[in-house]
């Protein structure tokens, strides 16, 4: 399946990651942003909608294509109170009741998902060197399942394996959970694992060599 090695790399790019968001975040939000250890999972691609509550659970979700040496998609999932609970994190006012977000909302969870996009994409190039831009992200609020399937329905295909980075602000955002999908096309996920695998074998032995 997946190697020690690559699930360690994953680990790192997950944490770095997550670190360049919250330090995003907090110059966004001008407040000091904190996260638990992202929860890094591998889960075939049909088990993405149980893993976020259900394909009937109404979440938002954020959507970015991802181009250059591999192809793939980013998919950020949030629990319906949660992305209630970021707009008003995010636009200082208390919303109205509804379940509609007004266009300005979704301009705001759509600039958070474009940080946190970003963040984790930026880590993984640095750490694969491989060459990657992401599309201007798109939103939506539905159910899982549909959310999930947004990028069949635009490109006809999609990778059987998705990454899965669980990721919880535990201070400044309180307590509010995002799920991250990273999910290469299949033509280039052995291409990210040989990149990934690589690179950490290189960390390990660099970290060796400098040892007394």
């Amino acid at each position: 399946m997946y190697s020690d090695l690559e699930m360690d790399a994953l680990r790192e790019i997950g944490n770095i990651g997550a670190g360049n968001a919250a330090t995003a975040l907090s110059m966004l939000l001008c407040k000091k942003i904190t996260i638990k250890v992202p929860q890094i999972k591998i889960i075939p691609f049909d088990e993405v909608s149980q893993s976020v509550g259900g394909p009937e659970k109404l979440v938002a979700g954020i959507f970015m294509r991802i181009s250059g040496d591999i192809e793939g998609n980013i998919l950020i999932v949030i629990p319906e109170i949660d992305a209630y609970h970021l707009t008003e994190i995010l636009l200082n006012a208390k919303r109205e009741n509804g379940m509609d977000f007004s266009e300005m909302e979704k301009s705001a969870l759509l600039e958070l998902g474009n940080i946190v996009g970003s963040s984790y994409v930026t880590a993984l190039s640095d750490f694969t060197k491989l060459s990657l831009k992401i599309s201007v992200p798109s939103f939506a609020f539905d159910m899982a399942g549909a959310i999930i399937s947004f990028p069949l329905s635009l490109y006809g295909y999609i990778g059987d394996t998705a990454f899965l980075i669980d990721t919880e602000f535990t201070e400044g955002l309180d307590g509010i959970r995002l799920h991250y999908f990273l999910i290469p096309d299949d033509k280039s996920l052995q291409l990210l694992l040989k990149a990934i695998g690589v690179n950490t074998v290189e960390h390990i032995n660099q970290s060796r060599n400098g040892r007394i």
